[in-house]
C-alpha cells in the first residue's frame, strides 16, 4: 500500500528553518553578485573597461570614463542567455537546459564643451539602466543517498508504527526567477585632457522569486511506501544604492591608468514572502501537529493568512569594489584593457541581532576575492572586432579551484556613421553545491555545473 503526504514547515521566531530553499547567508552571497551585463561592445570585452571608459556601461565600474565620450550618445541593448546545469547528485547525472531573454541596458550620455580658457576641458552627465543579476534559472537534481529523512506516517493504525526507514529515491526541483536591476546616474570632467574624474549614484531594485520541491520515497516492511512532497516558496524583494567615484589618467598618448571605488551597497529594507504549500492531490485524512511539521486533511486549506505566511523584513549591505586598470591604445588600430578588482566578502552584513550565525559565516567562511578582466579591440575602417576573459574567484575561503568562474567572450561592431551595431557572444562555466538536505549532514550535497552562453546586441546612436 502507498501512502501520500505534504509537509509545511513553518519559519521560527529565530529566522531559521529547515528549509530546502537558499538560507539568508546564500540569499546575501546571491544579491552581492555581478552578471557584468552591458552593452555588447562592453560585455565583447569581457568588462575591462576601468581605463578605458567611452562606453556607457563603464559608468558603473568607473564614472568617469563618461566624460572621454566625443558627442552625446544614446543606446539600448537586448540579450539572450542559454543556461545548462548539469547536476550530479550520489552518482546520477541530470541536466537542465533553458533560455532567457531580456533587454538588459539603456542609457544616454550627454557630453558638454566647458568654457573658453577653462583648463577643464569638457564635462558629462550619464543615465543609465541596466540588469545587474539575472536570477532567471532552475535545476533538477535526483538520486538515492540511502537516508531516509521522513520515516513516519501520521495516521498509522499499525502498534506498533511502521518505519519507512528504507530509502528508495529523493527527487528535488529548484526554479529562480526574478532580477536585481541598477539606475545609475553619473557625472564627469576632463582637466586639460589628461585627467577624467567621475563620481556617480546607483539605486537598485530588488525582485526574486524561488520555488522548490523536494519529493522523497521511502517504503517499511511489506511493500508498504509513503512517498512524501515538500513545496516551499520564498518571494523578496527590496532597494538599495550604492555611491562610486573614480579617475582615468593618461600618462601618454598610448597608456592609461584608471582606479574607482564603489561602496557597499546598502538595502535598507528587504521584504520577505515565504509560504510553504502542498500538492492537492497529495491530500490525506487527517491533520496532524507535530514540531514544525503540520499535516493538512482533505477540507483544509493550508494558504491561510495567520498560519501560512511568513512576513520578514530585514537589511543588508553587501561589499565594496576597489578596481585598478591599466589600458594601452595603439592609436586609431586597437587596444588591450585590464581590470583588477578585489571584493571583500567578508563585509557582507545582515540585520544586527538577528542574523548572529549568518554574520559569523560572513567573517569566518568567506574572504576578499581577486578579480582579473581582459579585453581587446581591433579596428578595420568602420568594422570592429573584441574579444575578452575574465576570472572571478570564489567568495568562499575553503573553495577548490574548479569554484571559481572563468569566462570568455568576443564580438564585433560597426559604424554606419551616426549609428553603430555590436554584437557578442560569451560563456562564463562554474561549478558549486547545492545542499537541499542541510539539516542532515550525513546526506551529500548535489555537485552542481553551470554553463551559460549569451548573446549581446547593441544599437547606439549619435545625439
Amino acid at each position: 500500500m502507498k501512502y501520500f503526504f505534504t509537509l509545511i514547515i513553518f519559519i521560527t521566531t529565530t529566522i531559521t528553518t529547515q528549509s530546502q530553499s537558499l538560507g539568508y547567508q546564500d540569499l546575501a552571497l546571491l544579491f552581492s553578485g555581478n552578471d557584468n551585463n552591458g552593452s555588447a561592445r562592453f560585455v565583447g570585452m569581457s568588462g575591462a573597461f576601468g581605463a578605458l571608459g567611452g562606453d556607457i556601461s563603464a559608468m558603473n565600474i568607473n564614472p568617469a570614463g563618461i566624460a572621454v565620450y566625443k558627442n552625446s550618445t544614446f543606446s539600448g541593448t537586448i540579450s539572450t542567455r542559454n543556461t545548462a546545469i548539469t547536476s550530479n547528485y550520489y552518482n546520477n547525472a541530470i541536466t537542465t537546459e533553458e533560455a532567457f531573454f531580456n533587454a538588459s541596458q539603456t542609457g544616454a550620455v550627454f557630453v558638454f564643451k566647458a568654457l573658453d580658457n577653462s583648463k577643464w576641458n569638457k564635462f558629462a552627465v550619464g543615465f543609465n539602466y541596466r540588469i545587474t543579476k539575472d536570477f532567471s534559472t532552475g535545476f533538477s537534481a535526483g538520486g538515492n543517498s540511502g537516508n531516509a529523512t521522513f520515516t513516519d506516517f501520521p495516521i498509522d493504525q499499525n502498534t506498533p508504527h511502521l518505519e519507512y526507514n528504507i530509502s528508495e529515491e529523493q527527487r528535488f526541483r529548484n526554479t529562480m526567477n526574478g532580477e536585481l536591476s541598477e539606475i545609475n546616474i553619473a557625472f564627469s570632467a576632463v582637466h586639460e585632457n589628461k585627467l577624467y574624474v567621475g563620481a556617480g549614484l546607483n539605486f537598485y531594485d530588488l525582485n526574486f522569486n524561488q520555488e522548490t520541491l523536494l519529493t522523497e520515497f521511502n517504503n517499511a516492511a511489506d511493500d508498504q511506501e509513503l512517498d512524501v512532497d515538500l513545496y516551499q516558496v520564498n518571494n523578496t524583494i527590496g532597494t538599495g544604492f550604492s555611491l562610486n567615484a573614480g579617475f582615468i589618467y593618461k600618462v601618454h598618448k598610448v597608456f592609461r591608468l584608471g582606479l574607482a571605488y564603489q561602496t557597499p551597497t546598502w538595502f535598507t529594507e528587504i521584504l520577505q514572502d515565504t509560504n510553504y504549500g502542498f500538492d492537492s492531490e497529495n491530500n490525506i485524512d487527517v491533520g496532524f501537529l507535530q514540531g514544525e511539521t503540520t499535516f493538512f486533511t482533505e477540507d483544509q486549506t493550508p494558504y491561510t493568512e495567520a498560519n501560512d505566511w511568513q512576513y520578514i523584513a530585514y537589511r543588508l549591505k553587501t561589499p565594496s569594489k576597489l578596481t585598478a586598470s591599466a589600458a594601452f591604445i595603439f592609436g586609431r588600430n586597437g587596444l588591450l584593457s585590464i581590470d583588477y578588482t578585489n571584493k571583500n566578502y567578508q563585509n557582507i552584513k545582515l540585520s544586527e541581532g538577528y542574523f548572529l550565525n549568518e554574520n559569523r559565516f560572513f567573517q569566518n567562511d568567506l574572504r576578499a576575492t581577486h578579480n582579473i578582466k581582459i579585453g581587446t579591440e581591433w579596428r578595420m575602417k568602420r568594422l570592429s572586432l573584441r574579444g575578452g576573459y575574465q576570472f572571478e574567484q570564489s567568495p568562499l575561503k575553503n573553495a577548490s579551484d574548479i569554484e571559481n568562474t572563468i569566462g570568455y567572450s568576443f564580438g564585433g561592431g560597426y559604424h554606419f556613421g551616426n549609428t553603430k551595431f555590436d554584437i557578442s557572444y560569451s560563456q562564463s562555466s562554474q561549478n558549486t553545491v547545492y545542499d537541499f538536505y542541510s539539516q542532515f549532514s550525513d546526506i551529500n550535497a548535489a555537485n552542481l555545473t553551470t554553463n551559460n552562453n549569451k548573446i549581446t546586441a547593441t544599437l547606439t546612436l549619435n545625439l
